[in-house]
């Protein structure tokens, strides 16, 4: 029995409601996972034998996210709880959702749909741990297992083969022979997948504590001939040798590149379906480390990295290079800089448009701000609004 402590006690009240009501209800999943290995604990999930439409009349504030499924969202104290009944499923024709499922009242059967062993977990509002499949001891062993037969698992949904690799990545702990078995036998299944879906997996995997297992995993198991982009890798060798956690696809990107240089931004952005802010933050990381071969550091390669990617910049520096930065040099540049915007500029495109009114607007404005703000922050002229007049006097913009 486990003392129940944190998020558990904040999440205790839906447990004791839903029983107050005359069902079943325990925590269930990762969340228990977590709690054992005495990692943080991510959201709190909770399965029980009512029904969606039983949890909607026993609570107030419910968010029908998947009824269909037999999944709601119970908002409590401003927290949001996955409430989930006892289920079967069918077939999964398209590898991805279940084509039916069926509501069950015994938790044994809907804990013997779930992927893994360690994941299989439930847990009473006393502290009890329901444990069916070994998952306890998975995770002493520090073992990744699937619950039941690994091939049905994986091909009910092959996101799972990444999710297992994912799990080696984050907990560092081994795949199980027989998992290996039926990734290998397999893995072709993954390239059906939808692209978004392998995407927030992967950039799960780089985040994991123990990356360079996770990739070693990638690697040995042959899955990059089934994962856009990795599929058109050279070598892994490089990857799996330097690698340490990153937190962002855009730092993935930036790193796919720098170190497979045959593999272009646009084309990774392209295969991966990402958003044009992520596109935008995997090259503004890029060019700041073309930028840092060339030139090291300077008042320059901060003001680029701002408002937010030093942290991110300080992290791929550490994978590209022998020798590291120190991520407090950079932000110690960053309070020195005389300006962190455009904006703090002592001067402005109708300043400019008043010392040249015969000439006609134009792209030369812009040009010429963006000269005299490289020329601010690298402190060449003090952002003066005469001292700024004054160079422009000095050197004004040639007319095309």
């Amino acid at each position: 029995m486990i003392p129940l402590t944190g998020p558990f006690q904040e999440a205790l009240s839906i447990i004791n409601t839903i029983e107050d009501n005359g069902y079943e209800a325990y925590f269930v999943g990762g969340c228990i996972r977590d709690y054992l290995l005495q990692r943080p604990i991510g959201d709190i999930d909770i399965t029980t034998s009512a029904k969606p439409e039983e949890i909607q009349s026993i609570f107030t504030n419910v968010i029908p996210v998947g009824i269909e499924h037999g999944t709601v969202i119970v908002r409590h104290n401003h927290i949001n709880y996955e409430v989930t009944t006892f289920r079967l499923e069918g077939e999964y024709s398209d590898h991805r959702h279940p084509d039916y499922v069926e509501f069950v009242d015994k938790i044994d059967m809907d804990l013997a749909r779930r992927d893994f062993t360690i994941n299989a977990l439930a847990m009473n509002k006393h502290g009890e741990i329901i444990d069916l499949f070994g998952g306890q001891q998975d995770l002493t062993d520090q073992v990744i297992r699937t619950v039941g037969n690994g091939h049905e698992r994986f091909k009910e949904d092959p996101l799972r083969i990444l999710r297992a690799i994912r799990f080696s990545s984050q907990l560092g702990f081994t795949l199980a022979d027989d998992t290996i078995t039926a990734i290998r036998d397999e893995r072709h299944h993954i390239q059906g997948l939808a692209v978004e879906r392998i995407t927030v997996e992967i950039t799960k995997l780089f985040a994991g504590k123990h990356v360079d297992k996770g990739l070693r995993y990638l690697d040995e198991l042959e899955l990059s001939p089934y994962i856009p982009v990795f599929k058109d890798f050279s070598s892994m060798t490089s990857f799996i040798q330097t690698i340490k956690p990153v937190f962002s696809l855009a730092e993935i990107i930036c790193l796919i590149h720098q170190l497979q240089t045959n593999i272009a931004i646009s084309d990774i952005v392209k295969q991966w379906k990402c958003s044009n802010r992520t596109r935008k933050e995997a090259l503004l990381l890029n060019d700041a480390i073309n930028y840092y071969k060339e030139n090291g550091i300077d008042n320059l390669l901060v003001y680029k990295l701002l408002p937010n990617y030093i942290d991110a910049f300080g992290r791929i520096v550490s994978i590209l290079f022998i020798s590291s930065i120190e991520i407090k040099q950079l932000y110690q540049l960053k309070e020195q800089l005389p300006i962190h915007t455009k904006n703090e500029l002592k001067i402005n495109g109708h300043d400019i448009l008043d010392m040249f009114p015969t000439v006609k607007k134009g792209p030369w404005i812009h040009e010429l701000l963006m000269t005299l703000e490289k020329l601010v922050v690298i402190g060449d002229i003090p952002n003066e609004k005469t001292m700024l007049k004054e160079w422009i006097k000095w050197n004004p913009p040639v007319q095309k």
